[in-house]
């Protein structure tokens, strides 16, 4: 079989099992002449137990108008929103602590994150998590 040619490559970042061919993805995708339909029943279908997070997507169209895609894990600040129960980070870190985070949580969200992240071992994980998790205001427990 010969190898199809790329004609674009598209990342977003969706809800859930909750993506509709309206924006952002019909803006985004409709141009590329793809059947939006078919790309959010089946991004819907495979995303719908991580329902309630953020999952980014690589979509692969090809020149014949069809396309792959790709899932990725959810951003750090999501995940650490989640696990700790907030609606928002801080809007001034370095100032106002908007909660706290444990260490099991970090290395729970880092074994979560690990295939995305460009680290080889558990520890640098956790510490670019911790990063993130301080970044937005989050208290780091020890």
């Amino acid at each position: 079989m010969a190898e199809k040619k790329v004609a674009a490559i598209v990342k977003l970042q969706l809800p859930a099992g909750k993506a509709t061919p309206g924006p952002p993805v019909g803006s985004t995708l409709g141009p590329h002449g793809i059947n939006l339909g078919a790309f959010t029943k089946e991004f819907n279908d495979k995303t719908a137990q991580q329902a309630g997070l953020v999952i980014p997507v690589v979509v692969t169209i090809y020149a014949d108008r069809s396309f792959t895609f790709v899932l990725k894990t959810p951003p750090a600040a999501v995940l650490i929103k989640k696990a700790i129960g907030l609606d928002k980070g801080s809007a001034v870190p370095n100032k106002t602590k908007v909660g706290t985070i444990t260490k099991a949580q970090i290395k729970q969200i880092a074994e979560t994150k690990m295939p995305d992240l460009n680290c080889t071992s558990i520890e640098s994980a956790m510490s670019m998590i911790a990063g993130a998790a301080r970044s937005m205001g989050v208290k780091v427990e020890d």
